[in-house]
């Protein structure tokens, strides 16, 4: 297979050689048009790539249905394995226990936080043991870490006074 640049320099040898030098001034054009699609499309990827990428830290390892739906199969793949390979790298941290370093994106200003209950959730334990009832409509002061997953799941809403 010929790549680009190998098949313009065919079709200009081939023009000079079927005496159509007028041409060449078009293959020229033609051949830097191809080239500057290329560089778009590829800039295109690349900038959806990244948006994806900052999806699994916005929303966590489970996508929206509404975000997966406009996502392609190819996405949606990309996607799976960025989410293993973060996932691995996490686990190697924190001297064998792993660390979550999706938590806390940005630096708390308190460690516990008013939050509302949006839906049924269940029983949620935290660090000292305490096990919590998240019933539709409660609200709770709980530890900042322990409940960002699930504000950004929309179990759980951030509390403002």
């Amino acid at each position: 297979l010929l790549n680009l640049s190998q098949l313009i320099f065919c079709f200009r040898n081939e023009a000079k050689s079927f005496g159509r030098s007028d041409l060449i001034p078009s293959i020229k054009l033609r051949h830097c048009c191809l080239l500057r699609n290329q560089r778009c499309i590829t800039a295109y990827l690349y900038d959806r790539l990244l948006r994806i990428r900052a999806l699994r830290w916005e929303y966590g390892s489970v996508l929206p249905a509404n975000v997966r739906f406009h996502m392609s199969a190819e996405e949606v793949q990309w996607f799976g394995q960025y989410k293993k390979s973060l996932a691995s790298f996490m686990r190697s941290l924190g001297e064998g226990e792993g660390l979550d370093i999706t938590q806390d994106i940005k630096p708390p200003k308190s460690l516990y936080i008013q939050v509302r209950c949006l839906k049924d959730h269940g029983e949620f334990e935290i660090e000292d043991g305490t096990v919590i009832l998240l019933k539709k409509n409660s609200q709770h002061f709980l530890p900042r870490w322990k409940c960002e997953q699930l504000i950004r799941q929309g179990v759980l809403e951030h509390v403002v006074s």
